[in-house]
């Protein structure tokens, strides 16, 4: 036989046809060495004299793979349709592992957060943890202790008082409470007038946590990490003490995103990163995010957003390695920047003061918050939250015709 010539490919042919022959020959060269080893050791000298010849006639059509490309390619795709089929399986167990681990965090959660409140009776936390209420979202106000007026500011206005406060609970699985910790120094004089403040209105949510201005980011973690162990809500809600909500829009932003999963919902914004020290919003670790100048990674405005269960469940789950930075809206858009979240960017979140709100909810279409950029909130809260609410509420009744 003379040499065997290279073969010359032309352009014409395509990458995946010369894969296709590769394999092709692979395979032919696999079933050659196969047939030959498959020769006994019994076989006599004049037997083995014959074989040459007659494995020559029948392994002649094995050689011959030239032909044999469109097999190998039904092969292939046969090959790459189990492969698919495989990663779509893999892909499901995985979706319901991690469903079965947030539900299995949110449990442990739950228990971690009744062992503390009730450390010798276990199994009093275990009953509690069974009977955590389902509700449709918690809304938590973060306030301060120096906060009293603008906390009263809201009572006057659009947060509900009272027994319309339990029967908002009741008939619509709305829990609003204004959130805070306690002070440096626990059971001191600001801690006893909060407390007797809590006495009469009823509405805190008191978190293990040391107030302080530099420590928000902190409360973010420790809210949601509490809260997600105490009530079983659909949705999680943080609103600063200083923006004016229509709690009817409010669920029906919420509403239009309850069939979704890992929803993470606000006014997305992209700041940047200010390096300077001295001024208002200064992040010492500016160098983490490139040059100077940089901007931020899309995240919601603090003044107010919501994240669903499961999200919540997830911060809960690792809030003890979660990193938090000086501002805590970047805090907690840098805890979900890396998982699989939807970010809804509703404007209705974010409508400035009159003529903004006034003008919208004069057509019918009244906005779920209203604040002042340039003050991060309502400029002069206290005084212009009742104007506010007069000149850009929903009306009183509209929480209670709201469906979702």
């Amino acid at each position: 036989m003379g040499g065997i010539k290279p073969h010359k490919f032309s352009n014409g042919v395509s990458a995946r046809c010369v894969t296709f022959f590769c394999i092709a020959s692979f395979l032919c060269g696999v079933l050659v060495v196969n047939r030959f080893q498959a020769i006994p050791e019994s076989v006599t000298v004049e037997s083995r004299s014959l074989l040459p010849k007659q494995n020559e006639i029948q392994n002649q059509p094995l050689i011959n793979c030239g032909n044999k490309e469109q097999e190998a390619s039904l092969q292939a795709r046969d090959i790459f349709s189990q492969v698919s089929h495989t990663h779509n399986v893999i892909m499901k167990l995985d979706k319901s592992m991690s469903s079965l681990e947030m539900q299995l965090a949110a449990a442990r959660a739950s228990k971690d957060h009744d062992e503390v409140s009730t450390p010798t009776t276990t199994t009093k936390g275990i009953e509690q943890q069974k009977d955590r209420p389902k509700i449709f979202f918690f809304m938590g106000i973060m306030t301060a202790f120096s906060s009293r007026k603008r906390r009263k500011s809201i009572r006057e206005t659009w947060m509900p008082q009272g027994e319309q406060l339990k029967k908002l609970e009741k008939e619509k699985g709305i829990v609003v409470r204004f959130v805070i910790g306690h002070s440096s120094s626990p059971g001191g004089v600001l801690d006893r007038v909060l407390d007797a403040e809590e006495a009469q209105y009823k509405d805190f949510f008191r978190l293990d946590h040391a107030e302080g201005y530099h420590e928000l980011s902190s409360k973010t973690k420790i809210y949601f990490s509490t809260a997600v162990a105490k009530w079983d809500a659909d949705f999680y809600v943080k609103v600063d003490d200083d923006v004016h909500v229509n709690l009817g829009m409010v669920v029906s932003a919420l509403a239009r995103q309850r069939l979704k999963s890992h929803v993470y919902i606000g006014c997305m914004k992209s700041g940047f990163v200010l390096s300077q020290k001295g001024v208002k919003y200064h992040e010492p670790e500016f160098w983490k995010f490139g040059e100077e100048g940089n901007k931020y990674f899309r995240h919601a405005s603090g003044q107010i957003y919501a994240i669903s269960k499961d999200l919540a469940t997830y911060i809960s789950a690792n809030k003890d390695v979660l990193h938090r930075y000086a501002n805590e809206d970047v805090s907690l858009g840098s805890w979900l920047i890396g998982l699989d979240v939807n970010h809804i960017d509703d404007r209705s979140l974010c409508c400035g003061t009159p003529l903004d709100c006034e003008w919208k909810a004069q057509a019918g279409n009244p906005c779920a918050a209203s604040f002042d950029w340039r003050c991060s909130g309502l400029c002069r809260s206290v005084e212009r939250m009742e104007e506010i609410h007069q000149r850009c509420g929903e009306g009183d009744g509209a929480i209670w015709h709201a469906s979702f």
